[in-house]
């Protein structure tokens, strides 16, 4: 999950934007702005969408579900960053469903309130907004993250449109790449492939730090690092490309170069086009391979 020094960097670099470019602007907003920056799918799907609610053992759980309108996909379960369910997330969302695959998009902090969790354009310079967030990442803890994992895959593979004799995979920004790796080593026969983009506290000397997960795994990795959360942390790379290979599991883990912690939604003020293009290419080559 994320750790306070990432947040010292976001907020750091939210105050940094506070003048936001027209373009900018236009990223954050919940229109044809956000459509925008995200370049179209060549032979895209068509696609359904809907917004679901999935029974958990501590509640019920909202979600944005999208799949191809025809046949059956591998299962992609996407976990968001701490501002939770968003346009920006049904998007990338939606787009993921276009290049063929059966997506949920879940609202982690679901037993504290339905998405959205977050103002729009949250300022995370602002203190009460920021003590919130906080507050809300604080709650998920490895158990009640399990859980969910669980019951998410329950909901996906009861889906006509989810095709269980092919491996799912599992995404997730910020807090959520740790979350990815939990899911991968709790249903390693499940879990064929996981992404992580710029998550924090992956490989700590804490007791139950995601990369000690790594021989329970069974799921091949594409972990994209931010620039400044590698700078902070220089040896999490390290430790991490010494846990896969030691489990002899092939995992793809790069430093992506002038990307700030947050840079890959399109909503994000260190939002970076290039970087994000680059990791969303890079994770379809994964998905490719790892759930053929």
């Amino acid at each position: 999950m994320c750790d306070q020094d990432s947040m010292d960097d976001m907020l750091e670099q939210q105050l940094k934007n506070k003048a936001l470019s027209r373009r900018q602007f236009g990223a954050m907003s919940l229109g044809a702005g956000l459509v925008s920056l995200l370049p179209p799918v060549a032979g895209a799907a068509e696609v359904m969408e809907s917004e679901v609610e999935i029974k958990t053992p501590d509640g019920v759980a909202d979600a944005y579900f999208v799949h191809p309108a025809k046949g059956k996909y591998p299962a992609v379960l996407v976990w968001p960053d701490i501002f939770g369910l968003r346009a920006s997330f049904r998007q990338m969302g939606r787009r993921l469903a276009e290049s063929g695959y059966s997506v949920l998009v879940v609202n982690p902090f679901y037993r504290a309130k339905k998405a959205p969790t977050a103002p729009d354009h949250a300022d995370f310079s602002d203190p009460a907004t920021r003590t919130s967030l906080m507050a809300l990442m604080g709650s998920l803890t490895p158990m009640p993250v399990l859980t969910d994992a669980k019951a998410f895959i329950a909901f996906l593979d009861k889906q006509a449109c989810v095709d269980k004799k092919r491996k799912m995979a599992t995404t997730g920004y910020c807090m959520g790449g740790p979350f990815t790796m939990r899911t991968a080593a709790a249903f390693p026969d499940r879990v064929g492939a996981g992404a992580s983009f710029h998550g924090a506290s992956l490989a700590t000397d804490a007791a139950d730090s995601p990369h000690l997960l790594v021989p329970k795994m069974k799921a091949q990795f594409l972990i994209a690092i931010a620039d400044n959360d590698d700078k902070r942390e220089p040896e999490a790379k390290n430790m991490l490309r010494k846990a896969f290979d030691s489990a002899h599991l092939k995992a793809e883990i790069e430093v992506y170069t002038g990307a700030m912690h947050g840079w890959c939604p399109p909503d994000a003020q260190v939002y970076n086009h290039e970087m994000a293009e680059k990791a969303w290419a890079r994770m379809l080559e994964l998905f490719k391979t790892a759930l053929a």
